[in-house]
């Protein structure tokens, strides 16, 4: 599987999937990717790989843009904070994203890589409620102060498995929150995206993704396993006097959500000519593939962008943008 690291590229209230053009959209994302991310980026116009300079993804050949909701600390006195990100186990990073494309686990089935102008959607930010909510989105509750992450610790184990939910942890994680994001992995080979930004692309009809099951015949062609993965620092703020009295757990997401089932994650492909089905044929694996070209983590670190819409998310605030 091709497992990499995106550091941040901004912060900020902007989503050219779900409300293009609209400045500033409703809630607060953290983005990563290719640096020519606005608020438009219309398919027929907008060429990610090259309107983009760099790339915040240390493959350099990678001018994706993915992007997640941010994860706020309220305090008793009912203000808010961001609460901070730091990088996955075996990876430098400024924050971001991890990301995985992953092929079949038989080690041999194919699968067609994303094309240019392909986007699509997963997860809901209305939900606040468990029904309805899309296949594998998870949050992992880290339950050792220096272990987050690490294989052997005993929170280790296949993503949104074991004790993972589908809601936000309702006690303490001393070892941070991880929060996975798998999309969809059958196509329907004709459009690239779709007014839902959902319903071009199923999961399969048998089975699952790990099991190799069969893609429904509306959407017949198998893609790879998208899958991201986010380390929330949660630790300081940990002090049981910085919860609520009641004991109720104090994490929201930037939608406004306490809950958790508003998790979701955008995606728009912006990977140069073929190099990621040439990765995806190769199976690659984690984030060296001698058919791609690499940047160190401190290059991809180094390529932000500034604010279109301007506003503090990072300070204590009285409310978290946009709600």
């Amino acid at each position: 599987m091709i497992r990499f690291g995106c550091s941040q590229l901004v912060v900020e209230r902007l989503d050219p999937l779900v409300n293009p053009g609209t400045l500033p959209s409703p809630h607060v994302h953290q983005i990563v990717g290719g640096n020519s991310f606005n608020s438009t980026m219309d398919p027929a116009t907008h060429d990610l790989v090259k309107e983009s300079s760099c790339t915040s993804c240390t493959f350099a050949e990678d001018f994706s843009n993915y992007w997640t909701a941010v994860l706020y600390f309220r305090a008793r006195n009912g203000t808010y904070k961001r609460v901070p990100q730091f990088a996955n186990v075996g990876l430098r990073a400024v924050g971001g994203i991890t990301v995985y494309y992953i092929p079949p686990y038989d080690g041999k089935t194919k699968v067609t890589a994303f094309k240019p102008g392909f986007r699509m959607l997963v997860g809901d930010a209305a939900l606040r409620k468990a029904d309805g909510m899309q296949r594998q989105l998870c949050h992992r509750c880290y339950k050792s102060a220096d272990g987050a992450g690490i294989p052997g610790d005993s929170q280790d184990g296949a993503p949104c498995t074991g004790s993972d939910t589908q809601s936000l942890p309702p006690a303490p994680c001393n070892g941070g929150i991880r929060t996975t994001i798998t999309f969809p992995t059958c196509w329907d080979g004709k459009n690239m995206d779709s007014p839902d930004h959902k319903s071009h692309v199923a999961y399969p009809e048998t089975g699952s993704f790990e099991s190799v099951g069969t893609c429904p015949d509306s959407h017949p062609v198998r893609l790879p396993q998208l899958m991201y993965e986010v380390m929330w620092d949660t630790r300081p703020f940990n002090d049981p006097d910085l919860w609520p009295e009641d004991g109720s757990q104090p994490f929201f997401w930037s939608t406004g959500d306490e809950t958790g089932y508003s998790q979701h994650g955008d995606y728009l492909f912006g990977w140069k000519g073929d190099a990621l089905q040439r990765a995806l044929d190769a199976r690659c694996n984690n984030a060296v593939c001698k058919e791609l070209r690499v940047q160190t983590s401190e290059e991809a670190m180094k390529c932000t962008k500034a604010q279109t819409a301007v506003e503090d998310v990072d300070g204590w605030l009285e409310r978290i943008p946009g709600n």
